[in-house]
């Protein structure tokens, strides 16, 4: 079994199918034991996960986690940066060379956000990063620092382009970011914890267009 960032793998499934070593490039592997690592951290907590129990699950020797990281917080921190924040350019991207409404635009940020951290192993972080922050408040600040706010700002320069075309009404654009990027969070939440036990499984699509439906159109029943 390969982990890569399509599929979930939690840390019972890995300890039971480990990559086999000989079909594996070397220069896959420190992505394979930072996958590996975060499968484990959110299912059995960073405190209980040890680095023998990485490199079981990414299928390497018990000393090759070292070649790459120095101790596990170091592999901590390698998740956020060397996973999560080289996605950040692809939605840069897609607001710098956009064409169209704000409103699409919005869409595509969403629906883009969902495609990239959703529907990965990416999608376990929020969870893990509330159950750690106190215990790795330099971690904290750099998942805050170097992800959240750069990602604000996409949603800030989207309902700032919607404004300046008469498209959007916002009344406060500091909390619209937040309320913006709450349901994303949520479903990610939710798919690492009380989906496990809810008898309702989320459909992805189907929520988020129930909310940018919201978002876009609001409750309230207009008239005239």
């Amino acid at each position: 079994m390969i982990i890569n960032e399509r599929s979930f793998i939690y840390c019972d499934e890995l300890m039971n199918c480990p990559i086999k070593r000989w079909t594996r490039r070397k220069e896959a592997r420190p992505e394979e034991i930072l996958l590996a690592a975060l499968a484990l951290f959110v299912e059995k907590g960073y405190a209980a996960t040890k680095i023998e129990d990485i490199a079981r699950a990414a299928g390497v020797t018990r000393g090759t986690p070292y070649l790459y990281f120095a101790n596990k917080e170091e592999i901590f921190t390698a998740v956020i940066r060397q996973l999560l924040l080289p996605k950040l350019p692809l939605g840069s991207a897609i607001v710098d060379e956009w064409q169209g409404s704000a409103r699409d635009l919005l869409k595509q940020l969403f629906h883009t956000w969902w495609s990239v951290m959703g529907e990965s192993q990416l999608s376990a972080l929020p969870k893990l990063m509330i159950a750690e922050a106190g215990n790795f408040p330099d971690v904290l600040k750099l998942y805050h620092d170097e992800f959240i706010v750069p990602g604000n700002e996409l949603i800030r320069r989207t309902l700032e382009l919607g404004v300046a075309r008469g498209e959007f009404v916002v009344k406060d654009l500091d909390y619209a970011l937040h309320i913006l990027s709450a349901p994303i969070v949520m479903a990610m939440l939710w798919q690492h914890s009380l989906c496990r036990c809810s008898p309702e499984q989320m459909e992805p699509t189907r929520y988020l267009e129930a909310t940018l439906d919201i978002l876009l159109n609001g409750l309230l029943q207009r008239k005239g």
